[in-house]
């Protein structure tokens, strides 16, 4: 066995572990636990200045249906956690170290096939997306209508002022469309409803620990899963630094994993 190989494998396990520490104090700390049919994930790695906020704002029930509300923290140094804990109806489950966005969305999905909750809708914890809307990011799943719902900020308004990142969201929109056949206009968003029979059907195909949307949407699509989208408004970061990296950066990797993944799927 080569070194390379040796130093995934080690790096496997020891993720491994740590989701496994995360899962046996989720479990202690909310024994015999079974989720809504409905579960809303929140991914947050340090937005101790951005989740409560958030969670204050989720919505009583979607279309008068209750939901869990799941809040994921990816490791980190500050008060996530803490307070997200502070509110009653919130279950948090939190990883010892920061294992990457990609691999906070794949726990969370597993979680919801095994505990055959029907549909999860994620949203980000900085405050740029609106738990108000979650009930119209929903309603084509519940009406049969859709199998993989996007929020667009394109079809609605973009509030931010980033010229750079709007141009990227158009530009990686066109090139997943070329790949897929598919007619959407944000493809880069973390705003989205996911029926979890789609989701099990691709999870085992899921390798990303950052850049996950766009895998998880060719995936989708080129296993021939339905697509569709509902307007969004969408706000500046509430407080912080974005966790991306310069838009040069985060173009680099999302094209690599545009690219890799339609490559893998095709």
């Amino acid at each position: 066995m080569t070194k390379v190989d040796l130093e995934k494998r080690r790096l496997t396990r020891l993720r491994g572990y740590a989701i496994d520490q995360a899962r046996a104090r989720f479990d202690a700390d909310y024994p015999n636990f079974q989720p809504e049919e409905i579960v809303v994930s929140i991914c947050a790695y340090e937005e101790e200045g951005n989740i409560g906020d958030v969670l204050a704002k989720m919505p009583e029930s979607i279309d008068g249906r209750p939901y869990t509300t799941f809040v994921m923290v990816d490791g980190g140094d500050d008060n996530t956690a803490t307070i997200a804990r502070t509110f009653d109806k919130v279950h948090v489950m939190e990883f010892p170290v920061n294992l990457g966005h990609g691999v906070a969305l794949q726990v969370t999905y597993r979680y919801c096939i095994e505990k055959n909750v029907r549909y999860v809708v994620t949203l980000d914890a900085d405050g740029q997306n609106d738990p108000g809307e979650i009930p119209q990011v929903l309603a084509p799943l519940l009406a049969d209508e859709a199998d993989f719902v996007v929020a667009s900020r394109v079809l609605g308004v973009d509030k931010t002022s980033d010229v750079v990142r709007k141009s990227g969201v158009r530009f990686f929109s066109f090139v997943m469309n070329r790949m897929t056949g598919a007619n959407l206009t944000d493809t880069s968003t973390g705003y989205r409803a996911l029926r979890v029979t789609m989701l099990a059907d691709v999870i085992d195909r899921l390798e990303q620990e950052q850049y996950q949307t766009a895998e998880l949407l060719i995936t989708c699509l080129k296993r021939g899963w339905r697509a569709g989208e509902v307007p969004t408004v969408w706000y500046p970061r509430a407080s912080g630094t974005t966790k991306k990296g310069k838009n040069w950066l985060f173009g680099f990797r999302y094209a690599r994993v545009v690219f890799g993944t339609w490559w893998r799927e095709r």
